[in-house]
């Protein structure tokens, strides 16, 4: 038995595929010409600026449109905004704005904000042809130790998750962009990196109910349920009765459609994650997401895999493995959501408009004015802040570290032979030349392997510490627990936390003599923001999103 090419072209809908390269590929092509795939993923290697953006879509809709398809693509994009910004390309000046992410955004306390940054990130990525985001991120952030999550996360409160996650979606909805919550039933308390492992969480479905699903049926009920959902490679034996991983799980999908009652798109995460490969092979986890009841599995990198799966799929038709009765019910979920947010051919084949400058500027200062709020101090018992201008200040910032791909900039942490660079990287240089104009500045990078030279500190009335996660990586708290041994005790010691604000959770005796501050991400702009804030141009307005020690005051500034 032969498919036919309906049959070919059903299965190709139910595939989100990447590529590589700022033009369209050959491979790109084959996937969409002789695979009929429905649904392209836009990376962050595939941005260069907007213009080129617009351009590859446009390319992408034209080969799909040539081809026979009967719809035109999703075109979806990694755009949690913060450091998950595929959007944003931190190679160019000339791509989409940087705004903040969620932890950053809960931080404001306004949903009004996180409305209106999200109305802006999508006006933008809407003119240049994408039409998914995969975003908001619903999960809980429950462990501090959260690899994967942590930041992305709008916090641990499953209520006010769920209402900034609500925010989120209905204004992409709103803005004409699918939303995507992720990744469900919950990756928020974890300490294991589904991109390296399979992790498993031991809680039972009614512990889940009170927490992880908690911001899932904030966002599945009510008049405008979200429009999909991504399921998590995390396995939960106890909640879903298995081992596998919850993106292969029938229980699982049967527990976001029957006990949650969702009725729309469920993607997988993608399934080149070690999670799955190391576990399964991508075929296999691409063909057991599909058989369990997934709509769409998602291939993000590798060419040869991604044939490989659909050709599996092609096999397990025809021996019946897979139900083409099946996969018609989903089709028919694919072509409504496709009618809704992609529309028509007209609508992807017609150039529009790119983003003004006069736009670009507005949301610039929208972005600047949300990050500057965010900013929390955390406690500041010495009233150490704000730092006198013009005083001999050291800035120790931490040597570049992989954190996990989802947020790593691969092109900027390693060389050519891969191995990772002793520099500060450019979010951190853009911090100590905002510092600069306000004092007499020493900037110097910290390593577990580099003694910081007495020299250095010797004559200064400040040292601004920056950490990154250092409750997981605890040799930076050991840096800075020297390093304040060595200081005289009258010398004035900030520390930001530059990405989790988890990081001096367990030194309460460093917290006794230092201002301690969070800024949520190491992006440029947050990282400027918190400069202002350390030197007084505004107050620290933030209010702590997660609860960190038993005396916690969430807002150290009111």
């Amino acid at each position: 038995m032969e498919l036919t090419e309906p049959q070919r072209k059903e299965i190709g809908q139910h595939f989100v595929l990447g590529f590589h390269g700022t033009e369209i590929s050959e491979e790109a092509l084959s996937l969409i010409r002789t695979y009929y795939v429905g649904n392209v993923i836009i990376m962050r290697r595939n941005v260069s600026s907007l213009d080129q953006l617009q351009k590859l879509i446009l390319q992408l809709q034209s080969a799909a449109k040539t081809s026979g398809h009967d719809q035109p693509l999703m075109i979806g994009i990694d755009q949690e905004n913060g450091l998950v910004s595929a959007f944003s390309s931190t190679h160019t000046k000339t791509a989409g704005t940087q705004f903040p992410g969620a932890m950053a955004l809960a931080a404001t306390g306004s949903l009004e904000t996180a409305q209106s940054m999200t109305r802006a990130t999508a006006q933008e990525m809407a003119m240049c042809g994408i039409n998914w985001a995969y975003s908001p991120v619903a999960d809980v952030n429950s462990n501090p130790l959260n690899p994967v999550i942590g930041v992305r996360s709008f916090g641990d409160d499953p209520i006010k998750v769920g209402h900034f996650a609500r925010a989120v979606s209905d204004a992409l909805t709103e803005s004409g962009v699918a939303p995507c919550a992720k990744h469900f039933p919950g990756h928020g308390d974890t300490s294991v990196d589904s991109h390296h492992g399979l992790p498993v969480i031991d809680k039972t479905l009614v512990e889940l109910e009170s927490n992880e699903l908690v911001p899932f049926r904030t966002l599945v009920d009510g008049k405008e349920p979200v429009a999909s959902v991504m399921t998590a490679h995390i396995a939960m034996p106890k909640a879903l009765g298995n081992d596998i991983p919850a993106s292969m799980s029938s229980s699982n999908i049967r527990l976001l459609r029957e006990t949650l009652g969702y009725d729309g798109i469920i993607v997988t995460d993608c399934l080149e994650m070690g999670a799955i490969v190391d576990n399964y092979g991508t075929p296999k986890g691409a063909l057991e997401s599909l058989i369990a009841g997934t709509d769409i599995a998602m291939i993000c990198h590798t060419y040869s895999r991604q044939v490989d799966s659909i050709t599996a799929t092609y096999e397990a038709v025809i021996d019946g493995r897979l139900d083409l009765a099946q996969l018609d019910i989903s089709g028919r979920r694919i072509r409504q959501f496709k009618r809704r947010f992609a529309r028509n051919w007209e609508t992807v084949l017609s150039k529009k408009e790119l983003p003004s400058q006069a736009l670009l500027e507005k949301h610039a200062r929208l972005s600047e004015e949300t990050y500057t709020r965010a900013i929390t101090l955390l406690s500041d018992p010495k009233k150490t802040l704000p730092l006198p201008i013009n005083s001999s200040i050291l800035l120790l910032t931490p040597t570049i570290q992989s954190l996990n791909p989802a947020v790593d900039d691969q092109g900027v942490l390693k060389t050519k032979d891969g191995v990772l660079r002793n520099t500060a990287g450019p979010s951190y240089l853009a911090m100590a030349s905002a510092a600069s104009a306000y004092c007499q500045l020493n900037h110097a990078v910290y390593s577990k392997d580099i003694i910081i030279n007495e020299e250095s500190f010797r004559d200064v009335s400040a040292v601004i510490f920056v950490t990154r996660n250092a409750n997981q990586s605890d040799w930076q708290i050991k840096v800075l627990q020297k390093l304040m041994h060595s200081l005289p005790y009258d010398t004035k010691v900030v520390v930001l936390a530059s990405c989790g604000p988890y990081d001096l959770q367990a030194s309460h005796d460093i917290r006794q003599r230092v201002a301690y501050l969070a800024a949520y991400e190491f992006t440029k702009p947050a990282l400027e923001a918190a400069v202002g804030v350390i030197f007084g141009d505004h107050e620290a307005q933030g209010s702590l999103p997660v609860q960190l020690w038993d005396d916690d005051v969430r807002s150290a500034s009111s």
